[in-house]
């Protein structure tokens, strides 16, 4: 009897335990994972974690979908994705914490600590501060293309670039987003730490925070077995596995190469909802946490008559702000080949959102962390993932409406002035790098340090990339029009690229690419020709190289472009070509963009 009577006892215990275990479990998160699945299938994503921050404990966290679709390896929490500019926030918080070890100012001029670094024009040079770079107020567009499709070999040449960028408008005058401008804060942390920007954010913030997995470039993320492959999604919303891009071997890391999963990006999340402490470690001053998400330029912000609820919009330090259904919001967003990200957080509330997804610029991270806003803080439930598929519908019957209709500008049946070949040539500019443009297979590629990039024939001199790469951040998702032009000779001088909306297309500078030659065939064109009275000669230097010499003029090197034709190696768009009967040279051609003009060989 005593047996059975201590029996009921323990049965009554657990019970009660039980029971109270249930009565604690969070209702806010009940049916969220169906409502999450649904998003996944909404837009065809290959998958997508999740992590929700409480104050300073987490208390959702979990993956859907596949990681690997081939393979079908499914998300978990600690699956590695490439969050693109969501490090933003880490680079401008290194420069926090220097603030408060150092004299670094944020009212200085970034010249002062990297003494090479010139801007396109005098109100630039000596106007702009560390502040204005890590706000987006320079007035500087994003000048992308220079570093995303001519990647640089270092981050000094990045910085080199810079000079020759144009601004759209005066410094301060307006917000404008600018990747180059965090590429220099991690300089700046650089050259005051005398370490690499990545040493610096996995000794800050990495170590100290617990984030043992996440790293700084593609080949450590995919030496972690739980890792993410980046998907797009084509015309017919079908997944197409795109290639990862190496931010960080472009040279620009400090402004988007962090890879991360939701779990550790978790700790990072804990940080800033309790004021820079982690744990008993104050990491980030409580004052420069308060600064960051302080708005510093505003970017607009009028609410819509759909959605008056959401307003105010402005920009920190590495954060975007704004007011979501009268909550502040602290958030920012990523997009790099393959893969999306949002990293939020609300700071009234101490809660915070982190959404990984392997799909390019995807909406899923904002739907997810609406849907997860709108449930932690008991706010009026908004059905965000109907409402942008119907935006999303729309916008794309419109481009289809368009596209259709013709109004997008292209012309049918017009054809190239020039055959293909004569389009080849290496096509460069300062501020943004150079490239070969070949001929294979009678295409025209572009061969850049990223990868080959077909050019397809558009109409008359316009050419466009055949497939679009995967994209980064905000880029304006407008095919890329490479509008060839001609010099006064009739030769390609070179192409304009519209990649800044708010400024004149980018010219690309052609040089002729060099053909081989046979050894012996230049002997051939060795002489003295007459010219208007004048002996031009033809020589060979060095064995292998041709030069002409005009007198009163300095000898120039011709450079060989095809048989019998040769540019001037200093001078653009002068070339010469030698004039055989038979197999005999009889006179050399001078053609310029002033004329022609023919010397007979003596």
């Amino acid at each position: 009897m005593k047996h059975l009577s201590l029996m009921l006892c323990l049965i009554l215990v657990f019970g009660s335990a039980v029971a109270q275990k249930k009565e604690k479990k969070d209702k806010r998160l009940e049916g969220l994972d169906e409502e999450l699945s649904t998003v996944l299938e909404t837009w065809n994503a290959a998958g997508f974690a999740v992590a929700i921050v409480e104050k300073d404990k987490v208390v959702y966290s979990k993956g859907f979908g596949m990681r690997n679709v081939e393979e079908q390896l499914p998300v978990t929490e600690n699956t590695l994705f490439a969050i693109g500019s969501s490090t933003k926030a880490f680079t401008s918080a290194l420069l926090g914490q220097l603030r408060e070890e150092t004299d670094l100012d944020f009212d200085e001029s970034p010249i002062k600590y990297i003494p090479e670094l010139r801007f396109y024009n005098d109100e630039l040079n000596n106007g702009v501060t560390i502040q204005d770079m890590m706000c987006h107020r320079t007035g500087i567009p994003r000048h992308d293309v220079s570093w995303y499709l001519f990647p640089a070999k270092d981050r000094a040449e990045l910085i080199e670039r810079m000079a020759y960028q144009e601004p759209f408008t005066g410094l301060r005058k307006s917000w404008y987003y600018n990747n180059f401008m965090f590429l220099t804060q991690g300089v700046i942390a650089e050259r005051i730490t005398g370490k690499d920007w990545k040493d610096n954010i996995d000794e800050r913030f990495f170590t100290p925070l617990g984030m043992t997995n996440s790293n700084c470039t593609i080949d450590e993320m995919v030496a972690f077995e739980d890792h993410a492959t980046g998907y797009s999604n084509d015309d017919e919303e079908e997944l197409v596995k795109e290639d990862y891009y190496r931010i960080e071997a472009a040279a620009m890391g400090p402004a988007g190469s962090i890879n991360s999963n939701v779990k550790e990006m978790s700790e990072w999340l804990k940080l800033w909802i309790n004021g820079g402490m982690y744990g008993e470690e104050q990491i980030l001053t409580n004052g420069y946490v308060r600064e960051a998400m302080t708005p510093h330029m505003a970017m607009g912000g009028v609410p819509s008559a759909e959605l008056p609820s959401l307003h105010m919009s402005a920009y920190g330090y590495g954060w975007f702000l704004s007011s979501y259904k009268g909550r502040y919001r602290v958030e920012h967003g990523g997009n790099i080949d393959g893969f999306s990200a949002n990293v939020a957080f609300y700071p009234t509330d101490s809660i915070g959102v982190v959404v990984l997804v392997n799909q390019n610029g995807s909406d899923v991270p904002s739907i997810v962390r609406n849907i997860v806003a709108d449930r932690m803080m008991d706010l009026d439930k908004t059905d965000w993932n109907a409402l942008l598929r119907e935006r999303f519908e729309e916008g794309r019957a419109v481009q289809e409406e368009v596209s259709s209709s013709g109004e997008d500008g292209r012309q049918a049946n017009t054809r190239p002035s020039h055959n293909l070949v004569e389009y080849t040539g290496n096509y460069s500019n300062p501020g943004y790098g150079n490239a070969d443009l070949i001929l294979r297979n009678d295409s025209l590629i572009l061969i850049t340090a990223d990868g080959d990039l077909w050019l397809s024939h558009y109409h008359y001199d316009v050419f466009m990339p055949f497939e679009t790469k995967g994209g980064v951040d905000t880029t304006d998702k407008s095919p890329l029009l490479f509008n060839f032009s001609s010099g006064a000779g009739g030769d390609i001088s070179g192409f304009h690229l519209p990649v800044e909306p708010t400024i004149e297309p980018i010219f690309f500078e052609r040089t002729p690419l060099a053909v081989e030659v046979e050894e012996g065939v230049l002997e051939q064109y060795v002489g003295e020709y007459e010219l208007a009275g004048q002996v031009v000669k033809v020589y060979i230097k060095d064995e292998s190289t041709l030069y002409v010499f005009v007198p009163g003029q300095p000898e120039y090197e011709l450079l060989p472009t095809g048989e019998d034709k040769f540019a001037i190696k200093i001078l653009n768009g002068y070339n010469v070509a030698f004039v055989k009967e038979g197999e005999s040279v009889t006179s050399l051609k001078f053609i310029q963009p002033n004329g022609t003009f023919v010397a007979k060989k003596k």
